[in-house]
């Protein structure tokens, strides 16, 4: 997607500038989800929405590089981004030209820095994937196996785009620089200046048999089958950075990196605060009030826990160490367990005897006389 057709950062993700870390991986996670090649087979609109989102997020979700977008927009993420020198967005010396610089590149062709850059080594794209974990994969870490489509060195010419047992042949008009001198007229004055070679387009050589795998490319899109760790205690809505197994480089620069994103399935008893779990746990009026040992299920398995007498409904208990890993330590966080009391239903006459005379030794009216409706309405305070 060239630069001036990509659609601003905080814009892809439905955003206003300035939106927070939390707002802007809720976004991510929530368009990940819904462009996901896997959840939406051949669908090449997706996959492109998909790859936008991943570009996004991967720019707005690391605060140094948020900084600079908000700053100087896509050029502050650019590699050759350089914001105080020649070629950047401050001109000469820090001081600003304006348009009068950009007049000079048009007319002049760029100078020595734009063919320098066009054969710079340059760091291969980033490529973005998901994987949906469960609870447990989220907590204890896991390995999960992606396929990713992306830019390879074309093995069958070395990256050369010459077919095999031919050379690439240096440029006869430029001398393998990419640029040539040109005459040219400005404001009544005659000046020297550089600009790309038109025989070779900047690249400094030229291919006269070019390879029948990449046509003269050097580069072939292939899809490869992945390995990623996901580490224990990763969270719902982060990812895996893979470093090198993204696109390879330009002009023998680094490859890119791959960023697996990650979202975790709700569990059917645990909910996720941090490293701490929480969970309720139901248990009987008797045990309440009698105090009782129970069993608390934990992602290590089930534990015995004593609960005093006389313990009411939304007490909460803590269970040391039975959280989640933080992820890169080996500590972890704490398991809270809410109780519920639940009121026993569909008793026999002998055990709703036994608990009315419960309550008259403890002074309790179970059976209140019910106030007529003349006597509610004597009683009320109609002022």
């Amino acid at each position: 997607m060239a630069e001036e057709q990509k659609r601003d950062y905080y814009e892809v993700l439905g955003l206003e500038k300035g939106a927070s870390e939390d707002e802007i991986k809720r976004a991510y996670r929530k368009l990940a989800k819904k462009y996901h090649p896997d959840m939406n087979p051949g669908d090449k609109d997706a996959e492109a929405h998909f790859k936008e989102v991943g570009e996004a997020y991967e720019v707005l979700s690391d605060p140094e590089k948020k900084s600079r977008y908000d700053q100087f927009g896509f050029a502050g993420v650019d590699p050759n981004f350089n914001p105080g020198g020649y070629g950047g967005g401050a001109g000469f010396g820090g001081f600003d030209f304006g348009g009068f610089g950009s007049i000079f590149n048009d007319f002049f062709g760029g100078g020595a820095s734009a063919g320098t850059r066009r054969n710079a080594p340059q760091r291969g794209d980033n490529l973005v994937s998901q994987v949906e974990l469960t609870f447990e994969e989220a907590a204890f870490g896991c390995e999960r196996e992606v396929t990713v489509g992306r830019v390879e060195t074309c093995s069958e010419c070395g990256g050369s785009g010459a077919a095999p047992g031919t050379n690439v042949e240096t440029c006869p008009d430029c001398h393998g620089t990419g640029q040539v001198r040109v005459n040219q007229t400005f404001m009544g004055m005659q000046m020297q200046s550089t600009t790309t070679c038109s025989r070779c387009g900047g690249r400094g050589s030229i291919i006269r048999t070019p390879c029948s795998v990449c046509r003269g490319k050097g580069k072939v899109r292939r899809n490869k089958k992945i390995k990623v760790t996901i580490p224990a205690g990763i969270d719902d809505g982060q990812s895996v950075r893979v470093r090198g197994e993204g696109n390879s480089g330009v002009n023998g620069g680094p490859a890119g990196d791959l960023l697996v994103g990650v979202s975790v399935k709700p569990h059917a008893l645990f909910q996720r605060d941090g490293a701490n779990v929480l969970c309720e746990i139901p248990i009987t009026f008797t045990q309440a009030a009698l105090g009782s040992e129970i069993e608390v299920p934990t992602l290590d398995g089930k534990v015995r826990y004593n609960i005093p007498e006389g313990t009411q409904t939304g007490t909460t208990f803590r269970l040391k160490g039975k959280g989640i890993q933080y992820v890169g330590y080996k500590t972890r966080g704490d398991q809270y367990v809410t109780v519920t009391v639940e009121t026993p239903t569909k008793l026999s006459n002998d055990q709703k005897d036994l608990l009315r005379r419960f309550a008259e030794s403890a002074g309790e009216d179970v059976q209140p006389k019910r106030k007529g409706f003349f006597e509610k309405l004597l009683n009320m305070d109609l002022s």
